[in-house]
Parts: structure tokens; C-alpha cells; sequence
């Protein structure tokens, strides 16, 4: 039986399930109440989650504009942010970058680009190169302020990391801190190709290590032509402390209406009942 890392080890130390109505907490701040608690008390809980990957290129903006297809379809105001896109191009005199455009073309929440994606870059290459590029350093800050207008306007948020779960920012922040302070639930997709064993239990071990609560994970097919891949699936599953969210397959037409079906939510912290939608 696998160790379930998002469980205390010894000796024992009491820990909090953040809720995900929470607001961004500094990293020196206790976790506020479980969800439980609130929802003994009456307060609505909403969902809200960081979607993260075990490299670049993996499906995470696919997985992520799947979650948000599901929650536009149960009837949520849900909207998508990408904080941190890098490889955009000008069209028809704005900025655009295709991950950001897909999540926002799948949420029903649509923000002012500098709120949805408050670090727009064009060099397609790791952020902080990226940003050193045009003379900008990336803070989190503009991404915390934002990320609480996004939930003030909306029922449901995703965000969508960039790259792994370390990659750097600037020379004192990554991918990792930003995940921390927004203390989100985390939603792990796994690029399911040779060596994504190692990279996604090491994510898995980075993740927790940070006190955040890993809600679960994703297997999306990025090599068709993986050999063992029911294998490699059942070696993780057997190994990582949360759910299997879902197995998307190579899909022709990659998109969050096909890649939709392939994901199921409904026991994470937060996630609408199919019997609530949202006033017209």
C-alpha cells in the first residue's frame, strides 16, 4: 500500500484543508477552516482549483478548458486564467496567446486580458527568459490581485500554471510559489509518455511538500504510441495519494467538448451539483 503523501507523517501535525472560496493567502499565514466546517455553518463553498502538469506540452490547458466546459454545462459562471503565457502573437492589434484564448473560449466569464492573463509574453520560452526578453519581472502581486477580481466576477475559476510545477519566474519565484500563495487545490496532469512515472511522482512529492491539498490527477495521452500505457496508468494511480480524475485518450479534434466526457469532477471540494445552475 502506497504512502499518502497528502497526509501528515510522523510525528503527527494537525493541518487544514483550505477551502477554495478562500482569498490568496501570504505563505506566512495559516489555512483557513476546511470546507466541511463552512459548510456546517452555512456558507456556500464554490470551486476553484490550479492545474498544474508533470512538463510543458502535456494537455494542461486542454484538462483545464475540459473543467471549465463542465462547469459552463452544470450551469456555473466560470472563468479561465492563465496568469503567465508565453509565445503570443499580435492579431488585429492585441496580443494573443492560444492557451489563454482556448481557456477563455471555454469558460462564460470573459475579463479584460490583463485580469485573465496579467503576464502576456511573446517569446515562446521559459518565463523568465521570456520576461527578461521585453524588461519585465514577473511578480505575484498583479497575479494575486487579479486572480481576486476573476473570483469576485465568477462562480468557478481554473487556473492554468505554466510548464511544470518549478519553473522559475524570476530569480526568487516560481511556478511552485505562485501555487502556494493562491492555496488552491491542485489538479496534476500527467503526460502520459515514457518516464512520466518519475516526473509526476516527483511533482507529486513537490506539491505536497508546499501544504497544498492535491485534489487529483489527470492522465492525458501525450504519446499515442506509449507501450504499457494501462500499465504505466495502474503504477500511478497505485502511487499517487489522490484520485484518477480521468484517462483523455488522442483525440482528433482536441478541444474541451471532447476532451470533457474523458474527466468527472463531482467528488472534489467545491464541485457543483448537477441539480444547481446558475441564475439567468
Amino acid at each position: 500500500m502506497s504512502r499518502n503523501l497528502n497526509e501528515p507523517q510522523e510525528p503527527a501535525v494537525e493541518t487544514a484543508i483550505a477551502p477554495v472560496l478562500a482569498q490568496p493567502k501570504p505563505l506566512d499565514e495559516p489555512a483557513p477552516a476546511p470546507l466541511e466546517a463552512l459548510a456546517s455553518e452555512g456558507i456556500p463553498s464554490r470551486f476553484a482549483c490550479f492545474v498544474t502538469g508533470t512538463d510543458t506540452e502535456i494537455g494542461k490547458t486542454l484538462v483545464s478548458a475540459a473543467i471549465l466546459h463542465k462547469l459552463v454545462e452544470s450551469g456555473q459562471r466560470a472563468c479561465g486564467m492563465k496568469p503567465i503565457a508565453a509565445g503570443a502573437e499580435l492579431r488585429d492589434g492585441e496580443l494573443h496567446n492560444d492557451d489563454a484564448d482556448m481557456l477563455a473560449a471555454a469558460g462564460n466569464v470573459h475579463l479584460p486580458q490583463n485580469i485573465t492573463t496579467p503576464f502576456m509574453l511573446r517569446e515562446p520560452a521559459a518565463p523568465h527568459i521570456a520576461a527578461a526578453l521585453e524588461g519585465v519581472t514577473i511578480e505575484a502581486v498583479p497575479i494575486l490581485a487579479a486572480y481576486t477580481e476573476i473570483l469576485a466576477a465568477s462562480d468557478s475559476v481554473v487556473v492554468e500554471g505554466v510548464g511544470g510545477f518549478r519553473v522559475p519566474f524570476n530569480d526568487s519565484f516560481d511556478s511552485a510559489d505562485l501555487a502556494a500563495q493562491l492555496n488552491l487545490p491542485v489538479v496534476l496532469v500527467v503526460g502520459m509518455r515514457l518516464g512520466c512515472i518519475s516526473h509526476a511522482l516527483l511533482t507529486v512529492e513537490a506539491i505536497v511538500a508546499r501544504g497544498l491539498v492535491l485534489a487529483g490527477w489527470v492522465a492525458n495521452t501525450a504519446d499515442p504510441d506509449m507501450r504499457f500505457f494501462d500499465e504505466n496508468v495502474e503504477a500511478l494511480a497505485a502511487r499517487i495519494p489522490a484520485p484518477l480524475l480521468g484517462v483523455v485518450p488522442r483525440l482528433e479534434q482536441a478541444t474541451a467538448a471532447h476532451a470533457a466526457p474523458f474527466i468527472d469532477l463531482a467528488g472534489l471540494p467545491g464541485w457543483p451539483s448537477s441539480r444547481v445552475t446558475a441564475p439567468k
